[in-house]
């Protein structure tokens, strides 16, 4: 679920060093990745090869699944206090473990989204991701952007890459922007794509919806008064849905979908295929995840850590792929309006324990370029980003004699 696309090693100094082998010698050019013809191969290019300590378990020993009961928030949002008591108890003990849990898709209070439109959804993800390599690099993502057609990055990074495809927009809730997303897939794609882009429009929609009372969730979790606070942070917001494609791979145990990260952004709503693939780090061990069609999975971000003045951790987490079947996933990524500062409320840093302010301040836009130019998304993009804004922002000691 990166936003980046894909990971790192534990170490964040094997960032230093992709950087300086780039300036020491041109790259070769960057594999293509079609699906059609690598699906098919028995030996998979060097390039989506991962060091042994990082690929996933052999077949014979896959992980232990994570039991995580879903959150019922319709109970939560009806005034029920013996709902909203449980609601919170389960996410605020996720939430201060591994970061990720589950939101049940059923029942009333405006919390359900509508079955239908997530099954047409991942039709239209199924129908764009089979289209010719041409028809897909319409939209394809340039240098420096998060956004559009990515076949596995392969034009970012040399090593390590992910086995899959993304398709990735730009999504908001703010006044006058209510067909930016079908306007995307009109400009970039063509009339032909029309369709899909009114079916993830209003998909980003209710993800927005549903997002809110999320919000008002985790507030109220971390004891805020008003527990609307993060509610209101979020009001206007600025985010970016995602796409993913993972194709059949001959040699899945060489390789990751995804590799070990947290998110940079806030909040990741998922919705995934009955394929599996998605784990999660939790007491030192990789756990998988269920697929449930009538459930989202919810996973805290990294500018949501900074947020909460890391009380919440930024979930770590995976993905794995298979010799057998494609796997499907649709991540609604929640991003604040570009102008909010990030910062935790008063009331997490007066209450700390641990001597006031974890992070310093910073917008997403700062986060985003950060993961797009300078750094490559892992499992400490959060703490690396915040000693680089401390150094940007420390003013100058002046010279001898100044």
């Amino acid at each position: 679920m990166s936003l980046s696309g894909c990971s790192n090693s534990s170490s964040s100094s094997s960032n230093e060093v992709e950087e300086n082998e780039k300036k020491s010698a041109p790259p070769p050019p960057p594999p293509v990745f079609d699906p059609s013809l690598l699906s098919c191969q028995l030996t998979i290019p060097r390039e989506f090869v991962w060091p042994d300590h990082e690929r996933p378990a052999a077949a014979a020993a896959p992980p232990g699944r994570l039991s995580v009961p879903a959150v019922d928030l319709s109970g939560f949002l009806s005034g029920d206090p013996a709902a909203a008591a449980e609601a919170v108890e389960l996410v605020a003990r996720a939430c201060r473990t591994h970061g990720f849990f589950v939101v049940a898709n059923r029942g009333g209070g405006g919390v359900a989204v509508d079955a239908a439109l997530v099954a047409e959804v991942h039709r239209c993800v199924d129908g764009f991701f089979r289209q010719p390599l041409s028809v897909k690099q319409r939209a394809r993502r340039g240098v420096g952007e998060h956004c559009g057609y990515a076949s596995s990055f392969a034009g970012r990074f040399s090593s390590k890459l992910p086995w899959k495809e993304t398709l990735s927009f730009q999504y908001s809730s703010r006044p006058g922007s209510s067909r930016v997303v079908e306007e995307y897939f009109r400009n970039n794609l063509g009339e032909d794509f029309a369709r899909m882009g009114k079916v993830c429009q209003e998909y980003c929609d209710s993800m927005s919806n549903l997002s809110s009372s999320i919000m008002e969730l985790l507030g109220m979790s971390l004891g805020l008064n008003p527990s609307s606070h993060f509610k209101d942070f979020f009001e206007g917001n600025e985010s970016i849905m995602r796409l993913n494609y993972y194709p059949p791979c001959q040699r899945p145990d060489q390789t990751l979908g995804t590799g070990p990260h947290c998110d940079p952004t806030s909040l990741t709503i998922l919705h995934q295929d009955d394929t599996g693939g998605l784990e999660v780090f939790f007491d030192d061990q990789w756990r998988s995840i269920e697929p449930d069609p009538d459930a989202f999975v919810v996973n805290i971000g990294d500018t949501f850590m900074a947020l909460s003045n890391g009380r919440y951790k930024s979930c770590l987490h995976r993905a794995v792929v298979n010799s057998k079947r494609p796997r499907k996933s649709v991540a609604f990524f929640l991003c604040p309006n570009k102008d909010r500062v990030v910062k935790p409320p008063r009331q997490l840093v007066d209450d700390d324990d641990r001597g006031g302010r974890v992070y310093p301040d910073f917008t997403w836009p700062e986060l985003l370029d950060y993961t797009q130019r300078h750094y490559r998304a892992d499992m400490n993009t959060l703490r690396s980003f915040s000693d680089w804004i401390s150094k940007r922002n420390r003013p100058e000691k002046n010279g001898p004699g100044q």
